[in-house]
This record gives structure tokens, C-alpha cells and sequence, in this order.
């Protein structure tokens, strides 16, 4: 796969009322998504809900994504799982659907201390012949990857890149200077949805924003004004779609799972992209007061009239 450089979304996992998978919606999210200008999409991460798919179901996404791709945008598969030998049962059925890269986090539940780590992501590596690219996620795996590791491992060819959702912009700072110091072995993805400007500003090569499946068009505009130096116009985008961002804070009292991606899915039936708003259980789909917020942005963006 060469170079991944653009805007990479997570793909949001549209379901029906009664909390199986919305495969037709599927299909339209991917042709809005790469008709809006991306670049890749990821399959299976946070905004996808995963960790609410069965392993039957993971495996149909997975397969159902890559028919509609049809080869139009690479396909990147999240895996995660509790060690590295689940990880790699669930990469390899990743590659034999046709994924083109794999997404690897730590280790869910057990506890590793980074020398550990590091052998995991070697260990996922070395079962796959498709790129890796470690996934910088510690809200939900509970510890935070070390820079010198992962530059390690770009040296040794082990990981491609690194899709970074820690937050924590002084730390991608330092990876990102690390990585160059070592020769950018690295593809650096930022996980930011309203700081993406920033990030590629101080050198990151892309972004996986899971807001983007609302607004691909909005994201690929940025892209392109950055990617051409017009910092300017960057930041005009960046700051109408740190607005649309305003539909994460409109649901209140909701679990970390269930507000921002319910509200990301709630703008996207709204816009017509997928038929409900279903949420898988115990999650509930967001009400109607939630919807009418909801809209109210999507009008103020120029995204609904």
C-alpha cells in the first residue's frame, strides 16, 4: 500500500432498531465518504463500535466495506482484542476479506507492561502481510505508547504508522519530531476532530476524524487548503467544522459511547446518510430534544436547510 496521506475516517456503523447491522446504510456511508474526498477509510475503531459487534458481524462489515470499496481508497481494519494471538486470528480474517492494512491496539484487558507491548505489536506484525499501523488509544487500553518504541518499530519496518487519539498534543509533538529525527520511517495520523489543522501544520501526515462521516466534503476542503499551504483557508475550515463539533455536546448525561457517536449518528440520519440512529445495546439512541440540537447545528454549518 503506498503512503497514506489524507483523511481517513472511521467508519460509523449504521444499525437498525433492534441492534443489528444496517448493511444497505453501510453501503452509503462508504460511497458518501469516498465520493466526499477521502483518502482511506478504517473499519471497526471506536466510532464504528466495535466493541458491540459480534466476530460474525465484525467479518461482515469488514467484507461488505470492501465490496462497496471496490478498491476506490484503501480499507484499514481495527483488531482489537485481548492479546496478540486473538489479534492476529483477527487480522489474518481482516487480509483474507481483503483489508489492505490493519489498525492494532494494545492489549484489551491484560496487563502489559511496553517491553510487552512492544513484543505484541511484533507478534501482530509478523502474522500479516499487510501493513500495521498502532493504534495510540489510551482511554480505552489504559496505558499510553511510548514514542521511542514506536519509532523503533517504524525503523524496523515492524508498523507503518500511528493512528494517535491520546489527546495529547505535546506528546504527537514529540513523536512527530522523533519520527523525523529517525528519518519519518512513520505515517502519523492524528485522531483530533477540530484541531486537525494544527496537527498537519506541525507535520502530521493525516487524520482519522470520526466527526468526518458527517461532513467528508467539509474535511477534504481542509485537507486540500493545508496540503497546498493555504494555512488560512485551513483554519476558515477547520473553525466551521470545530461548529459542527458542537453536536457531541448536545446530548447530556450519556456514557462515552453513547453521546458522541449518537450524535454523530443522529446528524447523519438527519442528512439522509443512513436510515436510523440505532445504537446497539445497552446504548440507547439519543431522543427527540437531542435531535431538534442536533439539527439546529447542522442548519448553522449550511449542511441541512
Amino acid at each position: 500500500m503506498q503512503k497514506l496521506l489524507g483523511i481517513v475516517p472511521p467508519v460509523v456503523t449504521p444499525m437498525h432498531d433492534d441492534g443489528s447491522v444496517d448493511y444497505e446504510s453501510l453501503d452509503k456511508v462508504v460511497d458518501h465518504l469516498i465520493d466526499g474526498g477521502m483518502t482511506g477509510l478504517f473499519v471497526l475503531g471506536s466510532s464504528g463500535q466495535v466493541a458491540y459487534l459480534t466476530d460474525s458481524e465484525r467479518d461482515e462489515v469488514v467484507r461488505r466495506t470492501v465490496e462497496r470499496t471496490a478498491g476506490r481508497v484503501p480499507v484499514l481494519v481495527g483488531t482489537p482484542d485481548l492479546t496478540a494471538r486473538r489479534m492476529v486470528e483477527a487480522a489474518k480474517r481482516a487480509v483474507e476479506l481483503g483489508a489492505d492494512a490493519v489498525v492494532v491496539t494494545s492489549p484489551l484487558y491484560a496487563l502489559n507492561d511496553m517491553a510487552e507491548i512492544e513484543e505484541h505489536f511484533r507478534m501482530v506484525a509478523a502474522g500479516v502481510d499487510v501493513p500495521v499501523y498502532a493504534y495510540n488509544v489510551p482511554v480505552r487500553v489504559h496505558n499510553y505508547l511510548a514514542v521511542d518504541m514506536l519509532v523503533r518499530l517504524g525503523q524496523e519496518g515492524v508498523i507503518a504508522g500511528v493512528k494517535d487519539s491520546s489527546g495529547d498534543d505535546v506528546g504527537f509533538r514529540r513523536l512527530v519530531a522523533a519520527n523525523e529525527a529517525a528519518g519519518s520511517p512513520l505515517e502519523l495520523l492524528t485522531g483530533h476532530e477540530i484541531l486537525v489543522d494544527g496537527m498537519l501544520l506541525l507535520g502530521a501526515d493525516g487524520a482519522v476524524p470520526g466527526l468526518a462521516n458527517v461532513d467528508p466534503a467539509g474535511y477534504a476542503r481542509l485537507w486540500e487548503a493545508a496540503a497546498s499551504g493555504d494555512w488560512a483557508a485551513a483554519r476558515d475550515e477547520q473553525a466551521r467544522i470545530a461548529k459542527l463539533f458542537e453536536i457531541a455536546f448536545v446530548p447530556k448525561g450519556r456514557s462515552g459511547d453513547a453521546g458522541g457517536i449518537g450524535a454523530f449518528k443522529q446528524a447523519m440520519a438527519s442528512l439522509g446518510i443512513i436510515a436510523s440512529a440505532a445504537m446497539p445495546a445497552p446504548l440507547r439512541a439519543l431522543d427527540e430534544s437531542c435531535k431538534a440540537g442536533i439539527d439546529e447545528i447542522l442548519r448553522e454549518v449550511g449542511l441541512l436547510s
